[in-house]
Parts: C-alpha cells; sequence; structure tokens
C-alpha cells in the first residue's frame, strides 16, 4: 500500500537495540511465523483473550488476521497499533498501543508478546520502553496503562522497571476460570524520571491526524 494512503506503514520507532514499525504483508508472515512457535509455556495462559490455546497454524493465522483487523478498523477515535518488533532486522514480537478517545483521554494502554526464543533477554523491556516514549514524547499522552495476571512476573517486573504503579485489581474470565489481574498506571512524572533507553521516533507528523492527537 502506498504511503501517501496510509503513512503508518513509514512510522519507525527505534532503540539501540530495536526497531518497531506496522507490519506490511512479508513482516506479518513472519510476525505470524514467530507466534506459531510459541510465545508462553503451554501450561499457563497469560493472556485474557486465549488466542494461543490453539495449533500453531491456527495461532499464526489469529496474528496475521489480528494485523489486517487493526488496520482495517483503525478509527482516530478508536485505534489499535499493532506493530512488529525486529531485534537485528529479525522480527522477534508484537508490541500493541491502543487507546478509545484519545484526543480527549490522552490515556493509552499497552500490550504485547514475544517468541519463545527471545525472552529473558530485555527484550520486552526495550520494546515497551519504545512504546510509551511514542505514548508520551511522539503523541503528548497523559497516562499509559497495563495489566498482567498477578502471577505473571515477567510482565510485572518490565512494568516497575518503566514506573508503573498499581492501579487496582479486576478479575477476567479466563478459560472458564476466574483471574486475577493487577492494573497498572505510568504517568508522564514517573515516565520521565525511569526514562533508561533512548528512543527515536520518524515518520510520526504525517500520521498525527490518525491517531486524534
Amino acid at each position: 500500500m502506498d504511503r501517501h494512503f496510509w503513512p503508518l506503514l513509514g512510522l519507525r520507532v527505534t532503540t539501540p537495540r530495536l526497531e518497531l514499525r506496522l507490519p506490511d504483508m512479508e513482516l506479518a508472515e513472519e510476525l505470524a511465523a514467530v507466534a506459531a512457535d510459541g510465545v508462553h509455556d503451554a501450561a499457563n495462559m497469560p493472556f485474557t483473550v486465549p488466542w494461543t490455546n490453539a495449533s500453531p497454524q491456527e495461532r499464526g493465522r489469529a496474528t496475521f488476521q489480528h494485523v489486517l483487523g487493526t488496520i482495517a478498523n483503525w478509527r482516530p477515535d478508536n485505534w489499535t497499533l499493532s506493530l512488529a518488533v525486529l531485534d537485528g532486522g529479525k522480527v522477534v514480537g508484537r508490541q500493541d498501543l491502543t487507546a478509545v478517545d484519545f484526543g480527549v483521554t490522552r490515556e493509552v494502554t499497552t500490550g504485547s508478546w514475544l517468541g519463545l526464543a527471545h525472552q529473558g533477554q530485555g527484550v520486552g523491556t526495550e520494546m515497551r520502553a519504545a512504546a510509551v516514549h511514542l505514548a508520551f514524547e511522539g503523541l503528548g499522552a497523559r497516562y499509559a496503562t497495563s495489566s498482567a495476571m498477578t502471577d505473571n512476573a515477567p510482565s510485572l517486573g518490565v512494568s516497575r522497571k518503566l514506573g508503573y504503579r498499581p492501579d487496582g485489581l479486576t478479575v477476567a474470565s479466563v478459560r472458564g476460570q476466574a483471574q486475577t489481574l493487577q492494573r497498572l498506571r505510568l504517568d508522564r512524572m514517573a515516565w520521565r524520571s525511569h526514562r533508561s533507553v533512548p528512543v527515536r521516533i520518524e515518520g510520526l507528523e504525517q500520521c498525527r491526524p490518525l491517531f486524534g492527537a
């Protein structure tokens, strides 16, 4: 697709190690392949929507459809920016940034996953740092929120490193079982005081109207 019609294809968020960008069809296929190879221990379900409770082919297909769906359903008052995360030019996971009525609330929500082969190497922290930098520095957000199962130590650890604070508990039904989630909130002051990853944003100006910013 021509970037004239969908300028988000030209958006780049980079750190010393990673590049985050909206996947084209080729990268969407690579992202699907990473998901098919597994993103968590099969004995656990860290997501409220159990999209990984499926065969490798179904996981890959769900990932591919998710990316295309976020583009098809995008509205300036209700959007999900679903970015492929590349490490050394290789797709390793996905980082989402979501907002409803962002122009009013100035609040975003993050969500992500990382391929099993790439976990435990600091990538999760760096890709979330890139996403919240885009939100606060790039789009002028006031808050970023997240949530994780109370027993999901890696995700909660990333949030602590970046300055998120507890924001209450909520209960979700996951695979027919009640699961408690810790809500988390990051404000601009806490973000500034916990910044440790250099981040560069390119191609944002022409995208601003799409974010309702």
